[in-house]
């Protein structure tokens, strides 16, 4: 007996749908088996990569040429002070760190070159450690004392292959005080130190102290007596120390500074200050000569003048077409003041030549020189015979 009958109405529909499933399901993994990729559970498919075909012809390579990459410096860099290995602290102009204590600065940039101290310069007794890192430069100063106090500059460098240059617009700097309870200044081996008082250009007295926090004045040995400082005609700065903006005659002198802190109070190095009237220019001479043609056994006078400030010392010398023979030099030279609403003077060397011959024939040159340079003028002199000479 079929199946069909054996179940009736509710079997064959039952059978009916057990047929329908299997074909479904044989139909699925036919489509499955037919694929190249099948998934993973947890997998994602990666999106099927097309191969490029190598060529037949394998022919040289066309090899392109790097372009030199130049290193530029950093665009802007950054100096800090390491308290500790996670503080730092971005500086200022000036910091205080504390005397027999470790000074570490830390600047950005690849490479970088530092500036210390002059002090620190000639002799660290191995104290100053300097390392360069991959990104920044590591200044590191260990037992650290007053004399130490001073400048600290960091320049980024600029690169280009092996030549590398200071990229000065980009500097930082710190100025570094190391307070020291028994020295008030920074130590000088100088018992006394001179300076010269030049007209017009600022003169600096560099009484450095080693503590922000103490207080300076400027004084003069003799007569005894504290000298005025208006912050116009001399003024202060705690990283410099005392500037005469304008030097006299009258500030000339042994000066020194005094510096107080609490109940401390000390004197700096003497100053020993020397005026020199310097001028603002070399001096511009003007040579003339008696006569360009002079007849043998008359005499020849050349004259070199300069006008300039007033109080200025103008050398003059000469070469002249006698030396060759060793003919002696003569001579006059005078200063004397020029009228008008300024204070000038004029200086002036003539140069005398007697019975002139043919070897006094030639150029004669005069050189004037003051504390500015030298410049040199120059004529030239014919000698011609008595009966050439024109009447």
């Amino acid at each position: 007996m079929p199946l069909a009958n054996l179940f009736g109405s509710k079997g064959r529909l039952m059978l009916s749908a057990l047929l329908i499933s299997v074909v479904i399901f044989e139909l699925a993994y036919c489509q499955k088996d037919g694929q190249e990729q099948r998934t993973t559970p947890g997998r994602k498919l990666s999106p099927n990569k097309p191969k490029l075909k190598k060529p037949a012809d394998k022919g040289p390579r066309a090899v392109t040429a790097k372009p030199k990459i130049r290193a530029a410096a950093p665009g802007q860099t950054f100096l800090t002070q390491v308290l500790n290995r996670k503080t730092f602290k971005k500086v200022g102009e000036t910091i205080s760190v504390q005397t027999g204590g470790t000074l570490q600065l830390r600047c950005r940039g690849k490479p970088v070159q530092w500036n210390v101290p002059s002090y620190l310069e000639e002799d660290d007794d191995g104290r100053l450690r300097i390392v360069q890192h991959e990104r920044y430069g590591v200044l590191t100063l260990v037992n650290t004392t007053g004399a130490d106090t001073g400048e600290y500059t960091c320049y980024p460098m600029y690169c280009e292959d092996t030549d590398c240059r200071k990229d000065y617009g980009k500097a930082v700097k710190v100025f570094v005080f190391f307070p020291d309870p028994q020295e008030l200044f920074v130590p000088s081996s100088d018992y006394y130190e001179v300076i010269q008082l030049r007209t017009n250009w600022p003169t600096v007295l560099p009484c450095q102290v080693t503590s922000p926090e103490a207080t300076v004045t400027l004084h003069r040995e003799f007569p005894p007596a504290e000298v005025k400082v208006d912050g116009t005609e001399i003024s202060f700065n705690i990283k410099k120390g005392f500037t005469i903006h304008r030097p006299k005659p009258y500030h000339a002198g042994a000066l020194y500074c005094v510096a107080s802190l609490g109940n401390l109070r000390q004197s700096s190095t003497k100053y020993m200050l020397i005026y020199v009237n310097y001028p603002m220019a070399p001096p511009a001479p003007v040579i003339q000569a008696s006569s360009s043609s002079v007849v043998v056994g008359e005499n020849l006078r050349v004259s070199c003048t300069v006008v300039g400030e007033q109080d200025v010392i103008v050398e003059f010398t000469w070469k002249y077409p006698g030396q060759k023979i060793e003919r002696p030099l003569y001579t006059q030279e005078r200063t004397s003041p020029v009228g008008g609403g300024v204070a000038r003077q004029q200086s002036q060397s003539v140069l005398l030549v007697d019975e002139m011959r043919d070897v006094d024939q030639g150029t004669y040159i005069c050189t004037a020189q003051n504390l500015q340079g030298a410049k040199s003028v120059s004529t030239t002199v014919k000698v011609v015979p008595k009966a050439a000479r024109k009447p």
